[in-house]
């Protein structure tokens, strides 16, 4: 046991350099006879435990933070995840989410993994990402971790968050016209509403193509159909499907009138997205 006293003063300050809790600190303080140093790396062991002792649970709540470089060419979605409701909701936590984005968006790290080598301000340190990830969960005391990444580039990136951070979408349009922000958001809330499975019928995995038209066959043959009929009313049916399920074609939620692909033309000429991505939590 320590001989050292551990001042109320000593306490706050390890607090303020961690963020750990009052008696956390206290008991690192007293572990380590007073040594600053020590008492850190006696916290980020704490948390490493918990992060090991809670790698069964399940942690499907969370964040979902969009985000878009200064010059609005690359945007980045991540997906933090905790156990409960409770600390997605925390102010802390959603601060923590976008500083994790701030970073990716910054770096542009190519996976999750490469994401967690990078550095953060933590307090006073400069601590990586998955360190500091660890850290919090010793602090929180739940399970939390990033559990999805994207990245978008293009010549105007548009980012959009839905549902209190349940849901978050990146778009790419092919120019950054006059009007782009506003259209990139129009489709941004599309995606998020209707969930395209891809950008136009080429982004359509040919496996899908085939169920679907398989789908489509033996609907038309429990119709009593002739057989000669069933591959050309099966054609027009895989049609119906690339119009409900791939952007570019899909009707644009706020002029039925038009496809996404006109609505866009309507803004300028050519304009189109080059790319997009679609995060909801925990799904």
């Amino acid at each position: 046991m320590s001989t050292v006293q551990i001042s109320a003063a000593d306490v706050n300050k390890l607090r303020q350099q961690t963020g750990a809790g009052m008696m956390d600190c206290k008991k690192a303080l007293t572990e380590t006879n007073g040594d600053f140093e020590a008492a850190i790396d006696f916290l980020r062991k704490k948390g490493a435990k918990v992060a090991a002792s809670r790698q069964d649970r399940e942690s499907n709540e969370g964040v979902v933070i969009a985000r878009t470089s200064e010059d609005f060419k690359t945007g980045v979605i991540i997906e933090l995840n905790c156990e409960t409701d409770f600390v997605a909701k925390n102010a802390e936590f959603i601060a923590f989410a976008n500083e994790i984005a701030n970073k990716a968006v910054e770096a542009k790290p190519a996976s999750i993994e490469e994401l967690y080598a990078l550095e953060i301000d933590v307090e006073t340190a400069r601590v990586k990402i998955g360190d500091a990830i660890i850290e919090k969960t010793g602090k929180i005391g739940e399970k939390i971790g990033v559990s999805k990444y994207e990245v978008v580039n293009g010549e105007k990136v548009v980012a959009y968050i839905h549902g209190n951070y349940r849901l978050g979408v990146l778009v790419a349009l092919s120019a950054d016209s006059a009007g782009a922000e506003d259209a990139g958001k129009d489709v941004a809330m599309q995606i998020a509403a209707m969930n395209p499975i891809a950008l136009d019928k080429d982004g359509v995995d040919a496996s899908v193509i085939e169920r679907e038209l398989e789908i489509a066959k033996e609907q038309i043959r429990a119709e009593g159909k002739p057989e000669a009929m069933v591959e050309k009313i099966a054609a027009g049916k895989l049609n119906k499907f690339y119009k409900d399920s791939t952007l570019l074609n899909q009707e644009f939620v706020k002029d039925s009138s038009k496809s996404i692909s006109q609505f866009l033309d309507s803004v300028e000429k050519g304009l189109t997205v080059t790319a997009f991505k679609r995060v909801a939590l925990g799904a």
